[in-house]
C-alpha cells in the first residue's frame, strides 16, 4: 500500500471515529424521550407494551455497524481503540452537563434551571448506565466478530456481523435498562417490556444494515486492493 493510500485510510478511519463518537454521545443526551414503533401490531409482554423504545436507541445501531466495519477493515485493535475513545467522550460530556446544571440561569434566560434540569438532569445517570453496558457490549461484539472471522477465514461476513451484534445488543439492552431501573429512572413493571423492545429493535436494524456492511467492505477492498482476510494496518 502506498503512502497516499495509507493517508486516505487513516483519514477515513478518523471520519468513522467522528461518526461513532457523535452517535454515542447524542444517544446518551436524548434517551429520556420515548416513542412507539408498531411493526407487528399492538403486542404486550409481561403486561408492558412491547414496542416502546427510547429515541436514544436510534443512533446506537450505527455505532455497531461502524465498529464491525472497522473490525473488518482495520482490525480488532483499532476497533477497541475507537470504543475506548467514545467512552471517554461520553464521560466528558457527562461532566460538562453536571457543571452546566450547577450554573444558575439568569432571570431572562429562555431555558430556566427547572427546564434544563428536567431535560438533562438524568443524562449523567443515563451516560453512566449506558457506558457500563456499552463497555461490555462493544468489547464482546468485537471479540465475537473476530472469533467468527478467524474461524471462517474471512468468509461469511453476514454470520459474524449478525451473531456478534445479536449477543452484544442483548447484553447492552439488558444491562442499561437494569441499571436505569435501579436508579429509579424506569419502574420495574416496564423492565422486560423495555428490554425485549430494545433488543428486537436492535436485531431488526442489525439485519437491515448487513447489506450496507457488505457494500462498504466491498468499496474498501476494491479501493485499497485488500485480500479477503487482509486488514489495513495504520501506524497509530
Amino acid at each position: 500500500m502506498t503512502i497516499k493510500d495509507k493517508q486516505l485510510a487513516d483519514q477515513i478511519y478518523r471520519y468513522l471515529g467522528a461518526l461513532f463518537i457523535t452517535s454515542l454521545v447524542v444517544s446518551n443526551l436524548i434517551f429520556q424521550k420515548f416513542f412507539y414503533w408498531n411493526p407487528f401490531g399492538d403486542v404486550t409482554v409481561f403486561g408492558s407494551s412491547l414496542f416502546i423504545v427510547s429515541v436514544g436507541i436510534l443512533p446506537y445501531p450505527l455505532t455497531f455497524l461502524i465498529t464491525d466495519l472497522v473490525s473488518e477493515i482495520y482490525g480488532r485493535k483499532k476497533a477497541n481503540q475507537m470504543v475506548t475513545t467514545g467512552i471517554v467522550a461520553s464521560l466528558f460530556s457527562m461532566a460538562i452537563i453536571l457543571v452546566a446544571d450547577l450554573a444558575p440561569a439568569i432571570p431572562g434566560s429562555k431555558i430556566d434551571d427547572e427546564t434544563f434540569t428536567k431535560v438533562f438532569a438524568l443524562s449523567p445517570l443515563g451516560v453512566l448506565a449506558s457506558m457500563i453496558a456499552y463497555l461490555f457490549a462493544q468489547y464482546i461484539d468485537i471479540s465475537i466478530y473476530h472469533f467468527w472471522k478467524k474461524l471462517t477465514h474471512g468468509k461469511q461476513l453476514w454470520l459474524r456481523n449478525n451473531f456478534s451484534t445479536f449477543l452484544s445488543q442483548f447484553i447492552d439492552s439488558f444491562t442499561v435498562i437494569l441499571l436505569l431501573t435501579l436508579f429509579d429512572v424506569f419502574t420495574w413493571d416496564m423492565f422486560w417490556g423495555l428490554v425485549v423492545s430494545a433488543f428486537l429493535f436492535k436485531v431488526l436494524v442489525a439485519v437491515l444494515d448487513t447489506p450496507f456492511l457488505y457494500f462498504f467492505v466491498y468499496l474498501f477492498r476494491r479501493r485499497f486492493k485488500l485480500a479477503l482476510d487482509e486488514e489495513i494496518k495504520l501506524a497509530v
